[in-house]
């Protein structure tokens, strides 16, 4: 039978350790080495064989293998596991899909069947999506314990949240702009008894100027908490953090500074930047049974690729940050649900998100930050799967390029194509851009005079196709203009509308 937060807490007296994980903790404790200003933590190379190996109890062991699926721990939950149940202070820097969130989900789980308690750990993370992820994560690896948790994100009404934080939760995963809000707004908040603190994706979190909202965070916590910081890469805003607010921490580090995993193959595609979306719409036709995310940099971008890819019959769905929250994580769940296989995306979607199936990420856009480029071709090749990534470099994109090859030092192979084959799709292409555009236009018009903001979600495109329908984008003489699906990708069914 699971223990349950709610019977150990009255079972026996709070913050008393389980006997198993003292046990555990004695024999790792010989495992640590003397500290500097961070102390490298053992070798992952010499892993445990199972997590009850690194002092897991045995009811979270089991969710892991029965519920979540991990037959073995990773090597940054081997190296950052048994420290934390020691009460270590952990910065853990691993390659994307490595399992950084069980690293530092299965200590605080254990931690609260060992001392249950509300509002026990924080956990903050750069971006909406992947806050709700963590937050699903901990709920499915923690109910057979009675784990409660809440998220706090924008786009999302603070009155339900403010509601879910009444019933005091276990967990608090969130943004830090929606946490300083329920903390300066929402009457019985308080995190001054706080045991963990955690920032996921750190160096992320720096980088979108949270410094200020982080700042007043810290303030209002324990200074006798844990820390954790886990991230992909390590920035000098990360190691300024680490100065700021870890205690003695063990530095966990199971990969080069800035590298990708082995089973990932990696390509370019040096191509003339008139003729971009001819390449991308190859590149959806040449690999219509996989799973795509494409990164562009802008909104408008993303907006548009969508669309042109919409109208040549192709099932892709936008996300970017001007769309609504309960609408992104409506797109987001079409495409993991396999109702879309294509999704384009800006940097929101780069960060953390585990999408199992994904086999494929295309940089549309070079991204202007290299280290952005490691996490966005994290989203395939994950957890020891293969995958493929291409970037799309255009002739104002070489320098940008140059500096992504020297960040990983690797060097990229050209991906193999026939140019021929491509420019047979520029008439297609060229009329779908031209369509895609006059779409943006009456959408932005219906929005009110100088709107910026697109097409919300898959769901508001296909409305907007259906109206622009009734219009002539070209001959006909007034008539609606109806072409059949690409039969690029094998798509069935009627003739869409445009």
């Amino acid at each position: 039978m699971y223990r349950s937060i709610i019977s150990v807490a009255r079972a026996r007296p709070a913050r008393r350790p389980a006997a198993a994980t003292l046990r555990a903790i004695a024999r790792l404790s010989s495992l640590a080495m003397p500290s500097d200003d961070a102390e490298p933590a053992r070798d992952a190379k010499a892993k445990p064989q199972t997590f009850e190996d690194l002092g897991v109890c045995a009811e979270l062991a089991d969710a892991c293998a029965k519920i979540m699926g991990w037959r073995a721990p990773t090597p940054i939950q081997c190296a950052a596991v048994p420290e934390a149940l020691r009460e270590r202070d952990v910065i853990g820097l691993a390659q994307t899909g490595s399992g950084k969130t069980g690293a530092f989900a299965l200590p605080i789980l254990q931690s609260l069947l060992d001392a249950p308690q509300g509002f026990h750990s924080l956990i903050l993370s750069p971006t909406r999506e992947l806050a709700m992820q963590i937050a699903e994560q901990i709920e499915t690896l923690g109910a057979g314990v009675g784990a409660r948790t809440a998220t706090l994100v924008g786009g999302v009404d603070m009155t339900t949240q403010a509601i879910k934080l009444g019933k005091r939760p276990h967990v608090i995963v969130g943004t830090p702009g929606r946490v300083v809000d329920h903390l300066e707004n929402t009457k019985g908040f308080s995190l001054r008894a706080l045991k963990v603190l955690v920032l996921d994706e750190a160096d992320r979190l720096l980088n979108l100027d949270f410094e200020e909202e982080i700042d007043k965070i810290l303030r209002v916590i324990p200074s006798d908490r844990r820390t954790q910081l886990f991230s992909a890469t390590m920035t000098n805003k990360v190691a300024k953090l680490q100065r700021a607010c870890l205690r003695d921490p063990v530095k966990v580090e199971v990969s080069a500074k800035y590298s990708t995993v082995e089973s990932l193959k990696q390509h370019y595609l040096f191509i003339p930047a008139k003729h971009k979306d001819c390449y991308a719409t190859y590149l959806f036709n040449e690999l219509s049974a996989s799973t795509l995310i494409v990164f562009a940099r802008t909104c408008d971008a993303t907006r548009k690729l969508a669309l042109i890819a919409r109208n040549l019959g192709f099932g892709a769905v936008p996300i970017h940050g001007q769309m609504s929250q309960p609408k992104r994580i409506a797109a987001l769940q079409k495409f993991k649900s396999g109702e879309r296989n294509i999704l384009i995306a800006t940097d929101v979607a780069s960060r953390g998100l585990d999408i199992p199936s994904v086999d494929v990420v295309i940089n549309y856009d070079v991204p202007q930050n290299s280290k952005d480029y490691v996490h966005r071709v994290g989203r395939t090749a994950r957890a020891g799967r293969s995958g493929l990534a291409v970037t799309m470099v255009t002739q104002y994109d070489v320098e940008l390029y140059q500096k992504i090859e020297r960040l990983i030092n690797k060097k990229l192979d050209k991906y193999p194509l026939e140019e021929e084959a491509v420019m047979l799709l520029y008439d297609r292409v060229n009329e779908a851009q031209r369509i895609a555009i006059q779409q943006m236009r009456d959408q932005d018009e219906r929005k009110g005079k100088g709107a910026k903001r697109g097409f919300k979600d898959d769901d508001d495109a296909d409305k907007m196709l259906n109206i622009l329908g009734k219009k002539d984008y070209g001959g006909g003489g007034g008539r609606a203009r109806v072409t059949k699906q690409s039969k690029l990708n094998g798509a069935k069914g009627p003739p869409r509308r445009f």
